[in-house]
This record gives C-alpha cells, sequence and structure tokens, in this order.
C-alpha cells in the first residue's frame, strides 16, 4: 500500500483553494510552486535511489512550510471574506 503524502496537506480545501486561483495569480504562483515543492520532497523521501543530504531536504522541507504559511494565510483571509458577505 502507497503511503499518502503528508505534504498534501490543502486537499480539504481545494474549492477555495481553485477560487483564489481564478482570482490571484499571485496566489496561483504560490500555490504552484508549493504542490511542486512538496511532489518533489515526497519523492525525496521514499525514493530508493541515490541519498539526498539531509541539509537539502530540510532546507526543501522549511521553505515548503514557509509556502504552508502564506497559502494559510490566503486561505483565512478569503474564509473570512466569504463569511462577512453571507452576513
Amino acid at each position: 500500500m502507497k503511503r499518502q503524502n503528508k505534504y498534501r496537506k490543502f486537499q480539504l480545501q481545494q474549492k477555495n483553494i481553485e477560487a483564489l486561483e481564478k482570482e490571484n495569480s499571485r496566489f496561483k504562483r504560490v500555490y504552484s510552486e508549493y504542490e511542486n515543492m512538496s511532489n518533489e520532497l515526497w519523492n525525496l523521501e521514499n525514493s530508493s535511489g541515490e541519498p539526498v543530504p539531509d541539509d537539502f531536504i530540510n532546507a526543501m522541507v522549511l521553505q515548503t512550510s514557509y509556502l504552508e504559511d502564506e497559502i494559510e494565510d490566503w486561505l483565512l483571509q478569503f474564509n473570512e471574506k466569504k463569511t462577512n458577505v453571507k452576513h
């Protein structure tokens, strides 16, 4: 059984992400970069090929976490905006 990619933490918010990507090109670029980095990290950590230095993987994890923080901020603002429009 294949292990799930632990870096794909925004799967439950796909509709909001798609809406944000349509209205904000910067968000789209950041989310695309996050997807690329999380996929690459997953591949590096689960490959049986040549080992990659821990420093390199740690730098990628750090960069991915910065992107996650930025995406989370956008999603919070988006959800607050949606909530305020409903009231």
